[in-house]
């Protein structure tokens, strides 16, 4: 066993994408509440009503939870944040170099633009499936509509009243989102890298900085892409009953905010998904070379 955790590559890019998931999700964790709550405006502290409409903001908003919930309230939905991200991000780091070495490419060949694209893509679906249970979860602990006790009881709550449809609700638009978000993201990302001149990636320190400003980069392009898909999941995990698929989210979001409605927590998400993206891969990148994935 000993072995095989020190010389399997699979294994070690798990351990290495699920230690640099750690931080990021802990670190970022206050910003996707406050997307969440954005996306559901009926929970929140509005700023003002335009043409009959409630307008949230996202400053209120943590304002909000700092007065009602303390500054610990910012961090509500971690356990299942924790549950889902850490072993997503393994899995998804995993996944990808398991899936660079099947379709022939050495630790040192570069992808192209579109098989960054389709690695990412399917590497996040293979995640995201065996993950979607625990994301139904994070995204109505976060929300505030529900008041779920433990990670357990929730899966026990959700599963007696909504049956095996419950924990997956959702999983359309989740895939919708993150599948694109990880395919472009790896394109950006990979394509902006080669474009730096070699010599700069010599110095270990000048290395990590150019890992995350391509992160960053890569992160907001990828972000804006596919925050509509990530508005209509959102709908549909936390009232399942009034969304039973997408169309129907989507609809609801045209008549009631317009285009403007599919682009609702792009703030906080793209903060996010950008930074979180950006320090994961950063750390990845340097973890693995210092065991010698790369």
């Amino acid at each position: 066993m000993e072995s095989y955790i020190q010389y399997h590559p699979v294994l070690k890019a798990f351990l290495a994408g699920s230690f640099s998931g750690t931080f990021s999700t802990i670190l970022f964790q206050p910003l996707d509440l406050v997307k969440t709550r954005l996306q559901n405006p009926s929970q929140n502290v509005f700023t003002a009503t335009v043409n009959g409409r409630i307008q949230p903001g996202m400053i209120n908003i943590f304002t909000n939870i700092i007065r009602q919930e303390h500054v610990i309230g910012l961090w509500r939905g971690m356990v299942p944040s924790v549950a889902r991200c850490v072993p997503g991000v393994g899995l998804y780091f995993s996944s990808l170099h398991w899936l660079k070495v099947k379709i022939g490419k050495t630790r040192n060949q570069d992808l192209g633009a579109m098989e960054a694209v389709a690695l990412g893509v399917v590497a996040r679906t293979m995640s995201g499936v065996a993950l979607i249970p625990i994301t139904v979860i994070k995204t109505r602990y976060e929300s505030g509509v529900y008041k779920y006790n433990s990670l357990g009881g929730a899966l026990k709550s959700i599963y007696r009243a909504e049956g095996i449809r419950g924990l997956s609700c959702g999983l359309g638009p989740t895939l919708a989102r993150d599948a694109p978000f990880s395919g472009l993201y790896l394109m950006f990302y990979t394509q902006t890298k080669q474009a730096v001149p070699k010599e700069w990636m010599q110095s270990p320190s000048a290395a990590s900085v150019i890992h995350f400003s391509c992160g960053i980069i890569a992160g907001i392009a990828a972000s804006l892409a596919t925050n509509p898909a990530d508005v209509l999941k959102t709908k549909m995990q936390l009232y399942p009953d009034k969304f039973p698929n997408a169309f129907s989210a989507a609809l609801y979001v045209h008549q009631n905010y317009g285009i403007k409605g599919y682009f609702k927590g792009a703030v906080p998400r793209m903060l996010r998904r950008t930074l979180m993206a950006a320090m994961a891969w950063t750390v990845f990148e340097e973890i693995t070379r210092s065991i010698g994935l790369k």
